[in-house]
C-alpha cells in the first residue's frame, strides 16, 4: 500500500499537469526538478558550511563541504555524498538541507559533489568526477577535520550508482579505504525494464519508466556501455572486499528490484549489508523528508547509520 502522504503528493501533481521529466528538455527538466525538491524538502538546519572548486579530469569540481560546529574532541568521520537525478539533473543547492542534516546528526563532515552532467558531459564524466572527488577528500581529510581512515561514500538514485561504483574502484585501484557505503535506490542495472518492479510501477510514480529511458540515453549518448560496471554496478564480475554497505530501497520504486540484486550480490560475495525496504514509499523519498513522516524516518536513519560505522573504534 502507497504512504498517504505520498499519494496525496502524486495526486496533486497529477492534478496540476505535472510533466514527466521525459517530455522535457534537459535545461527545463534541471528547473522542474529544483521546484520539486524545493517544495518537499526538510528546513535547513545550522552546520558550517564552505564552497570549494577542485582540478577534476575534465575541468573544476564544485564542492560543497559541511562541518558540525564546536571543535569535536578527536577528527570526524568523513562522508563523500553524490547527488541524485539521474545523471542529468540535480545540483549541490537541491541537496543542501539534507546534506546539513546529515552532517549535524552524523556529527561527521560531509563532502558533497557537484559532478558533472549528461547530456552536455555524458558517461563517464560523472563517474570521473567522483572518484576525483573521493581522492581529493581522502588527501584533504586532516584540513577537513576528518579521519583519513574513516570515509564513507553515500548517494541517491544515480549517485547511489556513483557511490556503489566508487566503492569498486577504490577497491581496485589503491584506495582509499573505505568504510562504508551508503547505496539509496541506486541504479544497478543499465537497461531500463530489466526487473518486474518497472513493470508495476513503470506509471503513476514518482519516476516513470519513460524517464529513466530518457536520462540513461542522455547519460551514454552514443557510447554502447551497459555492460560497463561503471554503468551497471551489477555488471561487476567481483563484489568480494567491498565494505559495509547500507541499501535503502522504496518498495514502489521502479529500481527496487535492481537495488535489492544489488544487496543480494554484495551478501553474496561476503559483504556486510543492512538492508531497508520502505515498502509504502517509492523512488525520491531522502528527499521528501518535509512532507512525508516516513521519508524523515528515512533520513535519520541514514544518519544515524553513517554516524556509527564511521565511529572511531
Amino acid at each position: 500500500m502507497l504512504d498517504p502522504q505520498l499519494k496525496n503528493l502524486l495526486d496533486g501533481a497529477k492534478a496540476a499537469g505535472a510533466p514527466d521529466f521525459a517530455d522535457l528538455p534537459p535545461a527545463a527538466c534541471r528547473g522542474f526538478y529544483r521546484e520539486i525538491l524545493r517544495a518537499t524538502d526538510i528546513p535547513a538546519v545550522d552546520v558550517a558550511v564552505s564552497d570549494q572548486r577542485i582540478a577534476g579530469p575534465g575541468g573544476g569540481i564544485g564542492l560543497r563541504i559541511y562541518t558540525p560546529h564546536g571543535k569535536a574532541a578527536e577528527p570526524r568521520g568523513l562522508v563523500v555524498y553524490y547527488h541524485g537525478g539521474g545523471f542529468v539533473v540535480g545540483d549541490l543547492a537541491g541537496y543542501d538541507a539534507l546534506c546539513r542534516t546529515l552532517c549535524l546528526q552524523s556529527d561527521c563532515v560531509i563532502v558533497s559533489v557537484d559532478y558533472r552532467l549528461a547530456p552536455e558531459h555524458p558517461f563517464p564524466a560523472a563517474v570521473d568526477d567522483s572518484l576525483a572527488a573521493l581522492r581529493w577528500a581522502h588527501e584533504n581529510a586532516a584540513s577537513l577535520g576528518a579521519d583519513p581512515q574513516r570515509i564513507a561514500v553515500a548517494g541517491d538514485s544515480a549517485g547511489g550508482t556513483l557511490a556503489a561504483v566508487t566503492a569498486l574502484q577504490a577497491r581496485d585501484q589503491g584506495g582509499p579505504a573505505l568504510r562504508y557505503q551508503a547505496l539509496v535506490y541506486p541504479m544497478t542495472a543499465a537497461t531500463p525494464g530489466e526487473f518486474p518492479s518497472y513493470a508495476k510501477f513503470g506509471e503513476g510514480h514518482v519516476l516513470s519508466a519513460r524517464a529513466a529511458s530518457y536520462f540513461m540515453e542522455h547519460y551514454l549518448g552514443d557510447d554502447d556501455r551497459q555492460n560497463d560496471f561503471r554503468v551497471a554496478p551489477l555488471r561487476a564480475e567481483n563484489l568480494a572486499g567491498l565494505p559495509p554497505a547500507l541499501v535503502m530501497l522504496g518498495g514502489h520504486d521502479i529500481l527496487h528490484d535492481e537495488g535489492q540484486a544489488y544487496a543480494d550480490r554484495l551478501m553474496a560475495a561476503g559483504v556486510q549489508v543492512t538492508l531497508v525496504d520502505y515498502l509504502a514509499l517509492g523512488h525520491g523519498f531522502i528527499s521528501m523528508g518535509g512532507a512525508i513522516g516516513a521519508a524523515r524516518v528515512a533520513i535519520d536513519q541514514l544518519a544515524g547509520a553513517l554516524g556509527r560505522a564511521l565511529k572511531k573504534q
